[in-house]
């Protein structure tokens, strides 16, 4: 591999055959040059931008981090069996080498710990992240001396959930888990039930709402369904239809965004699934009156 440009003693940017990579390791820049072979014996951990990623810019903010903490996360996420991620998503890998490299070093200077908000709706909404989240820490802390507190398993399945938008700000995934939340609260008023949040189709809700959201933060909605499909959808479930303009208007409001009819329709049928073949819930009962069961569950864990 050829050098093509250095950013500092520990990144650079290399040609590997007819593509660029950026390579990280201690001492790996040091006293190099473009034009120079590669020293492999100093690469700690090979990084190919996604299509489209400017390489260059990754660099910096990998030059920031200590090339160690890049190599102790990729190492562990490849020994917990999320090695597709981290070869699939570099900017996962170098949001949670930065994440624990800060983490560290306000343990090191006695800062107590970060206290994540939302962390009932991240376990209940994002459970498959959450026990990644969970499994990273405790892999890592095995190596680690258990350095990192136990809330930063929150954290990890944030920026696991956060790698589906390619941006290392978690502030998107935040609003997204709030709106998320509301929204099931939105279905739950509108039909006067209770939502079972680990339910298959619960489930495929909010996934599909994740991907929408995807799709409106790359200005990307669906849109070319037959008209046909569309209004034969939006005249077999009325209630629905009436339950999906809403979430659209919510999400209009909160994300600037407005909704194609083709993204109405396909929530109109998450909505109908959902709600399908559900009791409907006693409106003021036991102590939490004007609260579905699962509302209150979650504001007693956020009080805890």
């Amino acid at each position: 591999m050829e050098i093509l440009r250095v950013f500092n003693n520990n990144v650079v940017l290399a040609k590997d055959g007819g593509r660029e990579v950026i390579l990280t390791g201690r001492g790996l820049g040091f006293k190099a040059k473009p034009g120079m072979e590669v020293d492999r014996s100093k690469v700690a951990r090979m990084f190919v931008p996604a299509p489209g990623r400017d390489p260059d810019h990754m660099a910096q903010l990998l030059g920031d981090i200590p090339p160690e903490i890049i190599r102790l996360v990729s190492e562990t996420m490849d020994e917990i069996g999320m090695g597709d991620e981290a070869a699939q998503s570099p900017t996962l890998v170098m949001a949670l080498a930065d994440h624990v490299c800060g983490a560290l070093r306000r343990a090191k200077n006695g800062i107590p710990a970060v206290p994540y908000p939302l962390g009932a709706e991240v376990r209940s909404l994002y459970e498959h992240e959450y026990q990644q989240g969970c499994m990273l820490l405790a892999a890592l802390n095995r190596k680690l001396d258990n350095a990192l507190a136990p809330g930063e398993s929150i954290a990890f399945a944030l920026h696991l959930v956060n790698a589906g938008f390619s941006t290392g700000d978690l502030s998107h995934t935040y609003t997204m888990t709030g709106m998320i939340q509301q929204l099931l609260d939105v279905i739950e008023s509108s039909y006067g039930i209770t939502l079972d949040e680990h339910s298959v189709n619960v489930g495929r809700f909010i996934t599909h709402l994740r991907y929408l959201f995807v799709r409106i933060h790359q200005h990307d909605q669906l849109d070319s369904e037959p008209e046909s499909i569309v209004s034969s959808i939006m005249q077999s479930y009325p209630k629905a239809v009436e339950c999906a303009r809403l979430i659209a208007s919510l999400i209009e409001l909160r994300l600037d965004a407005t909704l194609t009819e083709d993204e109405i329709a396909y929530l109109t049928l998450h909505v109908a699934r959902v709600t399908n073949q559900m009791s409907r819930s006693r409106s003021g009962a036991g102590n939490g009156a004007g609260q579905s069961p699962r509302h209150q569950q979650r504001n007693s864990s956020l009080a805890q």
